[in-house]
Parts: C-alpha cells; structure tokens; sequence
C-alpha cells in the first residue's frame, strides 16, 4: 500500500522533517539486512487516540535487537516516550502505523557489523486495513508457498529481523502472482510455520489451534497473543500444536493475525475451501472483540492502550 507522508519523523533523538529523513548508500543495513524493526498501530478512541500494546513492541524490539548483538543507544522508556511524542506532533487523531527501525549505520563495510554506529528511527503515517476491506469482511485466499520458513537454527526467528523478510516477500510475491491474496509457508520440517507476516490460527471442534513459534520457526505474535487472551475470555481452548497443510484445508475455521494485517478471516487454502468458505461464528467473535478492544471499548483490555494525550 502506498505511504502517505507525515510531517516528522523521529531520528536518534530529534524530529526530522520527512523529506530529510535519509540514510547514506553505504549504510550497513542497507547491504547486510542486520537491522530490527517493530510494527505497531494507534487508534481512536474516546479518549483521543491511543497506540495498542505499545511498550509490549518496543520491549519485543530491544529483545530482537539483543539477540542480534545490537546495543540500543537509548532505552525502552525512551522509545516508548519517542512513539508517543511522534503520534502527538503529526496529529495523527484518526490513528496510525508505526515503524520503529534500529538499524547499523554508515561507517563501517563488511560482514563484521560490531564496529558499526547504531541507529534508532520511528516513522508513522496512516495506513489501511493490510489485507483490504473485503478479505477483513469476507476472508482472504492463501497459499501455501514453495518457499519455507527459516530454519531457527539458520537466522534467528525469534527476533523480527530486518533482512530475514526477504523470505517473506518471495512468498509474497508467488502469491499474489498465482492470484492469491496472501502466503503460508511451512518450517523446514514441513510442519505450518505462519504467513509472510501474519500468525495463523485454525478452529476445530470449538478449539483454537495455533503454530509453537519456537518449533515453527514463527515470530511470536504480540496480536496471536491478544487474540490468545480474548479467545481464553470467550471461553474457548486455545493450544499451541504442530500443523500440517492438510489440517488448513479440513479446519472448521481459520484466520491470521498480526499488527498490520489484524485479524483477518481465511476463506480459501490452496484453492481448498476452508469451513463455509466465508468468516466464522468464533472468527468473527474473536475479531469484534479484537477491533473493539483497540479502540478503548472493552473495559477488561484497556491496559493494552497507551493514550496520546
């Protein structure tokens, strides 16, 4: 989806307008892909707008960036405080995406990155819904994709690293080439890992059955965990298990989750019609819940919500 600029951005400790936030060709990053990142949306809600699970993603950020050696200059406060700061100057009322990216910088070439200076930037603009209106009313077709998922013991998959994406946009892109609207792809052992950025969930017999992240090779969800909890609340098992693709394709229900995407229904795998082939009674359940709770409008979740004020 195309971005449509805001006023500033953050860049290590100052506001820069978005025209000038640029980086030099031979930023280490930019060759190497050893950078982190986060995804985190703002809403709005009666009390103003307010970013979901804000320091829960930052907090995941510093964790990422530890397990690639990466030293933050700054602390988790302060980039908590740095996103607040950020949503506030560019008036984003009507809510946002947020793109906190510490990545190594320019001054240094070559495989070594310890000597390189790190960066910290936090980008925010509007954004729709990731996967269209349509596939969040109605459900969205998958794949599942010739390319699998990374081994853990390859890269790291638990940490949301940078240029570990590029297997996610091959998967991307032979999906969205064959006609479908999103992929899965499978871990190494052939077992289902997640889709190019989202977690999933399928529905049997009332239960929800979701991916282990350490053994699937999928990042942990802070939205899969939200949606962990509201599930528990409704009254509804919830048990991490290994998949496999046949599993999709025989669920009563399924849908994927994640920051950009939210929740969104699957109606179609590998052209296999999944349930009734159009959003079920627990995904839609789960998925009210879910956009009501981003906008302040569940007492039992506002904990989740950091407001801009």
């Amino acid at each position: 989806m195309p971005i449509t600029p805001t006023d500033k951005i953050w860049m290590d400790g100052e506001f820069v307008d978005w025209a000038d936030a640029t980086v030099h060709v031979l930023t280490h990053t930019m060759h190497y892909g050893s950078g982190v990142f986060e995804g985190i949306r703002a809403y709005p809600t009666d009390r103003g707008v307010a970013v979901f699970r804000l320091r829960d993603h930052i907090e995941r950020l510093f964790v990422s960036a530890s397990v690639f050696l990466i030293d933050v200059p700054f602390s988790v406060d302060d980039i908590v405080e740095a996103t607040r700061e950020l949503v506030r100057v560019n008036g984003m009322d009507d809510g946002c995406y947020i793109r906190p990216l510490v990545y190594l910088g320019y001054g240094e070439m070559g495989l070594n990155p310890i000597p390189s200076p790190v960066n910290v930037s936090i980008a925010c603009w509007p954004w729709g819904t990731y996967l269209g209106d349509d596939g969040v009313a109605n459900g969205v077709s998958m794949k599942i994709s010739s390319w699998r998922r990374h081994d853990p013991n390859a890269v790291p998959t638990a940490a949301k690293g940078t240029g570990m994406y590029v297997n996610s946009s091959l998967a991307k892109v032979e999906a969205i080439k064959a006609g479908y609207d999103e992929a899965i792809l499978l871990a190494p052992d052939g077992n289902v890992s997640e889709c190019t950025g989202e977690n999933i969930f399928v529905v049997r017999d009332g239960k929800l059955l979701t991916p282990p992240s350490s053994d699937s090779g999928a990042l942990e969800g802070i939205t899969q965990k939200s949606v962990e909890t509201i599930a528990r609340d409704l009254g509804h098992e919830v048990h991490y298990q290994q998949l496999i693709r046949t599993d999709l394709y025989t669920a009563d229900e399924a849908f994927l989750t994640g920051t950009a995407a939210e929740v969104v229904p699957i109606r179609a795998v590998d052209d296999r019609t999944v349930g009734a082939g159009k959003p079920g009674p627990i995904t839609q359940q789960i998925q009210q819940t879910y956009f009501a709770a981003v906008r302040g409008e569940v007492d039992r979740y506002k904990d989740w919500l950091d407001y801009v004020e």
